[in-house]
């Protein structure tokens, strides 16, 4: 076999090696991004690992405020209990839509990120399918 045959298989195998990886790689990052939020329900049916950091996604309630604001999201079916530290969006109300992110701690959910959704008329898309898919009405 010639040295310049040699040296395109070579090429070709370092090709196919770093296709590989790269989706790998791809695959992974899906898996852990895929999902924009989770609902109170689906966190209820299926717990995250201890420390994962997720997304909350649901309505506000029971909130009270504080240095350390406690509140409720709720898909009406089940409520989680969340903590957060810090100043909350001006939109933040009772009723409003929320997304948080952060991890599970015991049965309450500790917050790094408050999200509000920044029109009164506004509801995310994915807020609002994840509600329908579950068979939820929330706008009344």
């Amino acid at each position: 076999m010639s040295a310049r045959k040699r040296q395109r298989i070579r090429l070709v195998a370092i090709g196919l090696v770093l296709l590989v990886a790269s989706t790998v790689l791809i695959i992974v990052g899906i898996g852990q991004g895929g999902q924009f939020f989770r609902l109170p329900s689906e966190i209820v049916e299926n717990p995250p690992r201890e420390g994962q950091t997720i997304r909350l996604g649901g309505l506000v309630a029971d909130w009270q405020r504080g240095e350390t604001h406690a509140f409720m999201v709720t898909d009406t079916e089940v409520s989680i209990p969340v903590r957060y530290t810090g100043i909350v969006p001006d939109l933040f109300a009772e009723g409003a839509d929320t997304i948080v992110t952060g991890r599970m701690e015991g049965d309450t959910f500790m917050a790094d990120e408050v999200l509000a959704k920044h029109d009164e008329e506004y509801r995310p898309k994915e807020l609002t399918d994840a509600f329908e898919d579950r068979g939820i009405d929330i706008d009344g």
